[in-house]
């Protein structure tokens, strides 16, 4: 009977962690943002064949959590493939306990979704944008960050 309880408990957590995966276009995170106008936005580009990315995944995780009751968002924007979404980054998230809002780039181009981000952008991975709209603030980086450069970016940036 505790075996049944548990393989349902797990079943219901990966249904949950499933749904929270979605295709996002730029016009939709563009939309988002705008919204937030006294929200900080964390927003990382990643993908689960990026080993720098996974890597450094747990420390968007780590200031998510610790900022839950602030007005700062994290959301991870997969650049996998939209038709990777079932087979990679679903497991993927389900597998890493990924409690941030995790979506899926959407577009019909890859580059013109890079472009839109950031003209700087080359595309390479990871790449993290800071966005404080009250502050007029929207920072680019196209690298890999430690924990202590991500909470020090969101100290400097943030309304707090």
């Amino acid at each position: 009977m505790k075996k049944i309880v548990v393989i349902l408990l797990l079943l219901i957590s990966y249904v949950g962690l499933k749904a929270q995966v979605k295709l996002l276009t730029l016009n939709e995170l563009e939309q988002r943002v705008a919204k937030g106008k006294d929200t900080t936005y964390v927003i990382n580009f990643w993908a689960t064949w990026c080993g720098p990315c996974v890597e450094e995944l747990p420390y968007f995780e780590k200031l998510n959590a610790e900022n839950s009751k602030l007005p700062i968002k994290v959301l991870l924007i997969s650049m996998d493939f939209k038709s990777k979404i079932k087979e990679a980054v679903v497991p993927f998230v389900a597998k890493n306990q990924i409690r941030s809002e995790v979506f899926v780039a959407s577009a019909s181009n890859q580059q013109a979704f890079i472009d839109g981000v950031d003209k700087k952008w080359s595309g390479a991975l990871p790449a993290t944008l800071f966005i404080n709209t009250q502050k007029k603030i929207k920072e680019f980086y196209e690298k890999e960050f430690s924990y202590t450069e991500l909470a020090t970016h969101i100290k400097r940036i943030s309304n707090q």
